[in-house]
């Protein structure tokens, strides 16, 4: 081996060395900037509650659709929940919440009132007999909304007319026509 060979191969060590080190040497970017050691400890002990009352919650939902819960106990349980999961959310914003301009608050409210003043005008009706679309908004999102809402409706009717029962697998709902399972593909003849 010649000198520039071992040379290269130094400079490829050092530059490898470097990029493997270099996290250590980083301090890390918390959420918020500008907390304390603290502040960042209960900010992550908050992160982490929210986390499990949200996996607690989605448990209870899943338990409750397969029929181990009974319907008297299930309100009083998710209700629980839900208001533990409302006081960690507050809290949260709270530890982070940063002074918001009055500037953008302003921007924001007026932008809720344009917003609402074009949903509360009238639509007029056209010479065909249907609705006319207002001048640059289309249609009415409250229209356009309650349409798509029915089509949800109706489609979730179908899908429950053709539900069977629940993969032994994996416990996903399984439709008639299945004949794997969609989320683990256990055969379901």
């Amino acid at each position: 081996m010649d000198i520039g060979s071992l040379l290269l191969i130094l400079a490829l060590l050092i530059v490898v060395g470097w990029f493997i080190a270099r996290p250590l040497f980083e301090r890390q970017a918390t959420i918020v900037d500008g907390l304390s050691d603290q502040q960042d400890h209960e900010l992550s002990a908050l992160l982490s509650e929210r986390d499990r009352i949200l996996n607690a919650l989605q448990e209870l939902d899943f338990d409750h659709a397969l029929g181990k819960i009974p319907e008297e106990d299930f309100p009083a349980q998710r209700a629980v929940l839900v208001q533990r999961g409302a006081q960690t959310l507050r809290q949260l914003d709270e530890l982070t919440q940063q002074p918001a301009s009055h500037d953008q608050e302003a921007r924001l409210e007026a932008a809720i009132a344009a917003r609402r003043a074009d949903a509360a005008q009238p639509v007029p009706a056209a010479a065909d007999g249907h609705a006319a679309e207002p001048a640059g908004e289309g249609l009415l999102i409250a229209e356009a909304d309650d349409d798509i809402e029915a089509i949800l409706a109706a489609r979730r009717r179908e899908r429950q007319d053709k539900s069977i029962g629940f993969c032994p697998n994996c416990g996903r709902s399984i439709q008639k026509s299945d004949r794997f399972c969609p989320k683990c593909g256990k055969s379901l003849a």
